[in-house]
């Protein structure tokens, strides 16, 4: 399997894990410029910007630490353009969601908007 094609089976498994927790999924894979956003959902009273990482091994670590500050600001930037393009008056929310062959794990509100 490629990694585009086992990206995309991550993601999807991602989006069905944010269903079942009530996410209503907007966007899969929004692009902004070259940046791309993985789930673009709303759940409760935000909107949610998830990126997902999927690792076969933790040789490099667990994936969700491969979402380092240069990735948490582009999505930031990325959730501004998308709130702006759509006019949307929701609290912006950022998720992780790490899946590896062992378990998906969920990291809501796994980091803020910065100076």
């Amino acid at each position: 399997m490629s990694s585009l094609e086992t990206g995309n089976e991550a993601e999807e498994k991602a989006a069905q894990f944010l269903r079942k927790l009530g996410h209503k999924i907007l966007e899969r894979n929004w692009r902004f410029g070259h940046w791309e956003v993985d789930i673009i959902s709303t759940h409760q009273e935000y909107l949610v910007i998830t990126e997902v990482k999927y690792r076969n091994t933790k040789f490099f670590g667990e994936p969700h630490t491969a979402v380092n500050r240069k990735k948490q600001r582009l999505l930031i930037k990325a959730a501004h353009e998308y709130v702006m393009r759509h006019d949307m008056d929701l609290e912006v929310r950022f998720d992780v969601v790490g899946i590896s062959q062992q378990d998906i794990q969920h990291f809501a509100d796994a980091f803020r908007p910065y100076e």
